[in-house]
């Protein structure tokens, strides 16, 4: 039995009011030695109806006045409650399909039956306690980390505690488990997860430190697939809609068709030259164009040809200056085949890097095209600027090789030591070559047998809908590509934890689809409205404290919960707490 506390006085809708008896104004009470906390907001009670005992919330209180006499009078003490499911043959069932009537007794409920509204979990997966019950919270791990999950909160607030508690619970309770059916991949802005944060035991987790100011970082291994693609070449170099995307577009496919022939780039860059230098229809950008082509390719005969070239720009003609040479084309033109044939023939191309052939080919495209027609130089010069600026970063933290990345439990890729261009482009590269591979492997297996986990920390960086300093192409494309993998990713297994300090700035496609949130501490009257439009599980008494929420306190809510829970969560251990320590300035200054 329980303690009875009052009973039903007034029922509209949903709402119930109770009246409570004089002697129930406790904080703690103990019936035959089981502890019960009394009557206050957010706490729950039964209200018994027939043979179901119906769970409600308290949401308010107030008193009200009831006169005795004339000359005295006394207040009496009701609560108003929200019905949010209920306990049928001792097991608690989510949802409104009972209401209680009026004089319907009401009860305090135990911590146990307490524990029963909040699942029944695991009780080794304990990530902290109830912020009013102080019950410890172990989270329903089955239903939770096969969803996508959102961890928000301003900064300081404790979101990081909360991604690395989720993580090395789940590790430190399922290893054994997970190792070999699932992968899980830290994409890390602030280098927070580097050190023996989420697993640290260096044989199950793989750290790629990607510098872009220096050779000594760590490189992440890209398949060649993955690299040639003319549409990440067109978001990568920020390439126009109608001259420049159709221009690496043939690169690519003209790449693909002959990369199964011997020596096909040579014998590429050796017919093209030989076409340019023996045009009739010459252009004075074939002069820097061929030059750069034999710095690639480091045919030093051929550099020296080209520098003694000049334009006649009378003539519309390649000359030799101060002599009577001229490249008046056609195969027979003897300063062609006396001066430069000999070095084009001598090209013999090395091993070239993946990004040195990327230069070469671009080259030798454009150089093609203009002797075709097909393009302006004008048009295209800008993609070549703009190639060989963001050549040089990428060639620091890529390795293009047919190796695929590590097939460790846990890849995390800290981008700490990467500039801005890399930090938007590479977390694009890495959800697009992780979400294709990955699907290829499962395509035909349902439901799939392996699953893809990627943990974005500081998703705004790159879900941002409000960004002013990049094109509206490279946004779509980058927001549709995320937008797909949260819509369809599930069906492949492919999950997404996004963390955030401004919810309100990432897409609302993207934010509408993630299935639970833990919501700590945030302020902005705009991410707070976009928490009520989007999260239809959230009660009104919950997004009430979420300003007022203390460091590492916690809404959880989401379709793995039954109700909302206040969360206190554990603080992660000293050593394995992710780098995010706010600055002791006493200790400093002192």
């Amino acid at each position: 039995m329980s303690i009875a506390i009052g009973e039903v006085i007034s029922i509209k809708g949903t709402n119930i009011v109770i009246e409570l008896y004089e002697e129930s104004n406790k904080e703690t009470l103990f019936y035959n030695g089981v502890k019960f906390n009394g009557v206050s907001i957010q706490e729950f009670l039964l209200i018994r109806r027939g043979f179901k005992d119906i769970v409600a919330r308290v949401q308010g209180e107030y008193l009200d006045e009831r006169y005795k006499d004339e000359e005295s009078n006394q207040y009496i003490r009701k609560v108003e409650l929200i019905p949010i499911g209920y306990f049928q043959s001792d097991t608690f069932f989510e949802g409104i399909k009972h209401l209680p009537m009026i004089r319907d007794i009401a009860y305090l409920m135990s911590d146990t039956q307490v524990k029963e509204i909040f699942g029944k979990p695991d009780d080794n997966f304990i990530v902290g306690e109830t912020l009013t019950e102080e019950l410890p919270v172990s989270l329903p791990w089955e239903k939770l980390f096969n969803t996508h999950l959102g961890i928000f909160g301003n900064t300081g607030s404790g979101k990081s505690n909360t991604l690395t508690n989720l993580y090395t619970t789940l590790f430190n309770n399922k290893l054994g488990q997970i190792i070999g059916k699932s992968h899980f991949v830290v994409i890390d802005f602030n280098g927070e997860y580097t050190n023996n944060q989420l697993v640290s035991d260096r044989k199950y987790k793989q750290v790629y430190q990607l510098d872009t100011r220096s050779d000594d970082g760590d490189k992440f291994p890209l398949t060649s697939d993955a690299f040639w693609d003319e549409e990440l070449f067109g978001i990568l170099f920020k390439a126009t809609e109608n001259t420049q995307k159709p221009f690496l577009k043939r690169l690519v496919s003209g790449r693909k068709k002959y990369i199964g022939q011997p020596n096909s780039l040579e014998n590429y860059v050796k017919s093209t030259l030989h076409f340019a230098l023996t045009s009739t229809a010459q252009k004075k950008e074939f002069v820097d164009l061929i030059s750069e082509i034999s710095k690639i390719t480091e045919s030093q005969g051929l550099m020296l040809v080209v520098s003694q070239i000049g334009w006649h720009s009378v003539q519309q003609k390649l000359y030799f200056p101060g002599t009577s040479d001229y490249l008046s084309g056609g195969d027979q033109d003897v300063a062609y085949n006396t001066r430069c044939r000999p070095h084009v023939d001598a090209i013999s191309l090395t091993e070239l890097s993946p990004f040195n052939e990327l230069r070469l080919r671009i080259n030798v495209q454009l150089l093609a095209d203009l002797v075709s027609g097909y393009v302006q130089f004008e048009h295209i010069q800008p993609l070549l600027k703009r190639v060989e600026a963001s050549l040089v970063a990428l060639d620091r933290v890529f390795n293009i090789d047919e190796v695929l990345p590590s097939e460790k439990l846990l890849s995390v890729i800290s981008l700490r030591k990467s500039n801005q261009e890399v930090k938007k482009v590479l977390p694009l590269l890495l959800a697009k070559f992780y979400y294709g591979f990955h699907k290829q492997q499962v395509i035909n297996q349902s439901p799939p047998q392996q699953t893809l986990h990627m943990i974005i920390d500081e998703a705004h960086n790159i879900l941002s809908m409000q960004s002013t300093r990049e094109s509206e192409s490279w946004k779509d494309y980058r927001l549709e590509l995320f937008e797909e993998i949260i819509k369809e990713g599930r069906k492949f297994g492919f999950f997404l934890t996004l963390s955030s300090q401004r919810p309100a700035d990432i897409s609302p496609t993207i934010m509408s689809q993630l299935h639970n949130f833990f919501i700590h501490r945030l302020v902005n009257d705009r991410d707070l409205k976009l928490l009520e439009n989007t999260i239809s599980s959230l009660d009104e008494l919950s997004r009430q404290m979420i300003p007022n929420l203390a460091k590492g306190c916690a809404v959880l809510t989401g379709t793995s919960f039954d109700i909302p829970m206040v969360v206190q969560f554990n603080e992660v251990a000293d050593g394995h707490r992710p780098d995010s320590d706010d600055v002791n300035i006493g200790e400093l200054w002192s």
